[in-house]
């Protein structure tokens, strides 16, 4: 895999439009001078380099050393980086696509990729002003680590916490996602094996047609947590779905463990971090939390929640080495509805 789709590849989207648009809507985030800016920068390099032995001790996952490079970035930092992630993540797709249908002319060609680039970049820019920060599995050869610096200041402000200890919990999150994607070799892999199997479910006629009716009704029962993932998810693609909903709980909520249960130990603050940032977490205004549900993202908090809930109860029962067999191959990953029975993922893995 690379950080950006071969230029070989048939482009769908107008990338560029993407990003510019994106990094517009994202604005530039809270005022601060240049000297503080380059404090927090070094700070939070310096957090993320401190929380590499930190999740080590706790979890005993061990990250080689010089692999998936730490990147503090602005908000349009952070959607050119996606940008790339999501050409690379949707170029089976793209493949996919071009391969069952006739291509279109080269003027309903540019149109469309207009279209979806400002799709994309609308999406983009909604999400560059909320996270925090993101490990990023599909730049090459290993990944890397993006902490969004305007956005956890803007965060540490708003909840008015120590920016010290803010910035080193965040970065206790982040780099579990580090150390789980570079201590366990297959995981990146994984993931990608999952996105192609995703692609091959895909059915051109399925996708494109009605798509805008599609995303009405997506829009429609957004307030029962709905959301377009839903809309257009085939059985098929549901059953893959929610092998990477369980995956990806068990990174959230295997990190979110790590931050809690360390921090205590380096964060004087951190209950008082926790109690604020879980009360933040669910969304402010009533628009707000529609887009929050349409775009998933509630769903993304569940995956916190389940996860950190399955890490807890396995650990409790039978101890982190115990628990660490979650990484020895993907067959032992849990499954979504072993989210909530984490005895049957014990007798399944560990009996």
């Amino acid at each position: 895999m690379t950080s950006a789709a071969p230029t070989s590849e048939p482009q769908m989207v107008d990338w560029g439009l993407a990003v510019a648009l994106g990094s517009k809507l994202a604005g530039e985030g809270p005022t601060v001078t240049r000297v503080e800016a380059d404090s927090v920068v070094a700070e939070l390099r310096a957090d993320a380099a401190r929380s590499t032995g930190l999740v080590r001790e706790f979890t005993g996952l061990d990250a080689p050393d010089d692999t998936a490079p730490i990147v503090v970035v602005d908000r349009p930092g952070w959607v050119r980086a996606n940008a790339e992630g999501f050409q690379v993540a949707t170029a089976p797709m793209m493949r996919k696509l071009v391969e069952k249908r006739e291509p279109p002319n080269r003027i309903s060609q540019a149109i469309g990729s207009k279209v979806t680039g400002a799709e994309v970049g609308g999406l983009l820019g909604f999400l560059a002003s909320k996270v925090l920060g993101q490990f990023d599995p599909f730049y090459d050869p290993s990944g890397r680590l993006l902490l969004v610096a305007p956005n956890i200041v803007h965060v540490e402000r708003e909840l008015g916490v120590d920016p010290s200890d803010f910035r080193l919990w965040v970065c206790l999150h982040e780099e579990t996602h580090r150390v789980q994607f570079t201590a366990v070799p297959w995981m990146r892999e994984h993931l990608f094996s999952e996105i192609e199997a995703i692609s091959e479910t895909v059915e051109p006629g399925s996708l494109l047609d009605g798509g805008l009716e599609r995303i009405t009704e997506a829009i429609k029962s957004s307030r029962n947590g709905g959301s377009i993932v839903d809309m257009f998810s085939t059985p098929a693609q549901r059953e893959i779905l929610d092998r990477v909903t369980g995956m990806m709980s068990l990174l959230e909520g295997h990190a979110d463990v790590v931050m809690d249960d360390v921090g205590p130990q380096v964060i004087g603050s951190v209950k008082e971090i926790r109690a604020k940032f879980t009360k933040r977490r669910q969304g402010i205004g009533a628009l707000d939390r529609i887009l929050r549900r349409l775009l998933g993202i509630e769903a993304k908090m569940a995956q916190y929640r389940d996860g950190a809930r399955f890490v807890r109860a396995v650990v409790d029962k039978v101890g982190m080495a115990e628990f660490n067999a979650v990484w020895a191959e993907p067959a032992h990953l849990p499954s979504k509805a072993e989210l909530n029975d984490h005895d049957g993922w014990i007798r399944r893995v560990l009996n």
